[in-house]
């Protein structure tokens, strides 16, 4: 490979790490100048460095962008004043870096002065602070610089910045579609193929924004498989503007699926495929229920529910007997020997002697498993996010199971480190899908990093131990994307496969949904397998397509799990033949 090749995945692996850290999508780009610096949504880093002093300067840029320090209000009161600036610089960087900490790489976290991190509690007061005439020590190189009018031109350029947008500043959106989560509107048309497998082809979703999300989601980047960084367990919360949202996001039998409970959450395994084995109890599952910040107003998808509704009516219905009726499947026999006997007396008897097997009875569980990590934040179709088109189907589809009467449950998850998996409850199998769960599912905010495997392995415990139902169904809606510290590439990719694999032995059906993502068919397959995917640009799309989904995965976890059976049940038998004298 050149150079120019290698240095173009430095920077695109750089970029994921970026935005991870900054809650949002951002770009890193050679510095035209000395010191690394950031407009809001580039960083411009000083490729010079070594590595590690790259990956701090990075640090420090992305964690002022999430901690709002580079704000138009501020950065104009910096324009001129070389002094204020580097000051400020000096104080910031440290407070930003402290509230970030928990989704830090660690070699950043020394960077931390404790004493200057705590000197103020907000950007004002630290620029009220580097104006006072107390002594300030220069920032470290690797802090780089703030530009201030560099960077006031290129917001200028780009409009109101993504925390100026969740305070309330107006912005232009489209208009012209029904209600939807969040009053969202969606004119988008329908772009390329819609399926991928296993009821269509796929196909390429849109040139443009292939073009523009793939420079931030290539994969690569070093590490020995499954190294992790100790990091803060932190509960999900809905202020934006927070730093607690910031996020991090780029730095074989059957027996071993099975998980250990611990007193700190519920471990499982990890896939190790260049071992070819698992590493037991690597990973730490944390159930917590999303919190929310009071009443939160939406509007659903009203058409997008009963569209759905009507094509999963069919499926997940058991067989109810009927007795005694006018005809049937087979004799009853306790009805056969009454009319008997009621001949015999002289009774009149009306010859109901039937027995009918009846689809009535739903016995389908479903559990919605929402991909809630920092690369759903990335935009999608129609001018929203794909969090947004995601968390859209996530409700409609919920909505619509409840309905019919199903078992259903919604849950999302991100991660932090093997350590700190969280899986977030938005509804219970034993809840309702009222207000109170739609305030939770719109709480949800994309950040942190992607460890699915994981996810997908406790998402098939809560099914095997919550649903109470003879079939039990996992929809994944996700990018597609396995990333996490150490959990990248081809490792991430065979940890998920295999966590689905093992699902479906089990008796669970797999649906992996991807709406409103540039995701490709190939990308899908190296993380999904063979279990049933599917990649939409729109949720408009879904409703014709997913009942073949649906059933396609219900009969495939069906016919695994009883030739997983019968393969167990050969084994003890050899195994009992070859005991005997």
């Amino acid at each position: 490979m050149s150079s120019t090749g290698r240095g173009d995945d430095r920077l695109a692996t750089l970029s994921l790490m970026a935005s991870a850290i900054a809650g949002r999508t951002m770009d890193v780009a050679a510095a035209a100048g000395d010191r690394s610096w950031c407009d809001g949504s580039t960083i411009f880093l000083e490729l010079g460095m070594g590595p590690v002093d790259q990956i701090q300067a990075l640090a420090v840029q992305a964690s002022l962008a999430a901690c709002g320090s580079l704000e138009p209000n501020l950065l104009s009161q910096l324009v001129h004043r070389p002094t204020l600036t580097r000051r400020y610089l000096a104080l910031e960087g440290h407070r930003a870096l402290s509230a970030n900490e928990r989704v830090l790489p660690p070699v950043v976290r020394p960077l931390i002065d404790r004493p200057l991190s705590v000197v103020a509690a907000t950007p004002q007061a630290t620029i009220e602070r580097a104006r006072s005439r107390q002594s300030v020590p220069d920032p470290p190189r690797v802090f780089g610089s703030i530009e201030p009018r560099r960077a006031l031109r290129s917001i200028e350029h780009a409009g109101p910045s993504p925390l100026q947008r969740s305070k309330g500043v107006a912005v232009d959106t489209p208009s012209g579609a029904t209600a939807e989560l969040d009053d969202l509107e969606d004119d988008a048309r329908y772009v390329g193929d819609l399926l991928s497998s296993p009821v269509g082809g796929g196909g390429v979703v849109g040139r443009w924004l292939a073009k523009m999300l793939r420079p931030t989601r290539r994969r690569g980047g070093g590490g020995p498989p499954g190294a992790d960084a100790p990091t803060r367990l932190a509960s999900a919360r809905s202020d934006a503007s927070s730093a607690a949202q910031a996020y991090s996001g780029a730095a074989a039998d059957l027996g071993a699926e099975l998980h250990t409970i611990e007193s700190d959450g519920m471990k499982y395994p990890e896939w190790d495929v260049a071992g070819g084995r698992y590493r037991p109890d690597w990973c730490t599952v944390v159930e917590t229920e999303v919190e929310t910040s009071g009443s939160t107003t939406i509007a659903l998808s009203m058409g997008l529910r009963e569209a759905l509704r009507r094509s999963l009516s069919r499926l997940g219905m058991g067989l109810t007997p009927c007795r005694r009726q006018a005809q049937g499947d087979d004799i009853d026999i306790d009805a056969a020997i009454e009319m008997y006997l009621e001949t015999m007396a002289g009774a009149p008897n009306g010859g109901d002697v039937y027995f009918e097997n009846r689809r009535r009875r739903r016995d389908l569980g479903v559990l919605v498993l929402l991909d809630v990590s920092g690369s759903a934040g990335e935009p999608g179709f129609a001018g929203r996010s794909v969090h947004e088109h995601q968390r859209l189907v996530a409700a409609a589809l919920t909505g619509a199971l409840h309905d019919l009467g199903d078992r259903v449950g919604l849950y999302a998850f991100n991660s932090r480190g093997r350590k700190q998996v969280q899986y977030l409850r938005v509804m219970g199998f034993n809840e309702h899908f009222d207000g109170q769960a739609i305030n939770r599912l719109t709480a949800l905010r994309p950040n942190a990093y992607t460890r699915m495997g994981a996810a997908i392995r406790h998402a098939t415990t809560v099914l095997d131990q919550r649903s109470g139902t003879p079939r039990r169904l996992l929809v994944v809606l996700s990018d597609g994307f396995a990333y996490d510290h150490g959990y990248e590439g081809r490792y991430g990719e065979a940890d998920a496969r295999r966590a689905l694999s093992k699902a479906r032995r089990r008796g669970v059906g797999c649906v992996c949904l991807s709406v409103g993502a540039s995701t490709g068919p190939e990308a899908l397959r190296r993380v999904f397998g063979s279990a049933a995917h599917a990649t939409v640009p729109r949720a408009d799309d879904l409703p014709s397509l997913i009942a073949p989904l649906f059933r396609t995965a219900i009969r495939s976890a069906e016919g695994q799990h009883r030739a997983f059976q019968r393969k167990e049940r050969s084994r003890e038998h050899h195994q009992m033949e070859k005991g005997r004298p």
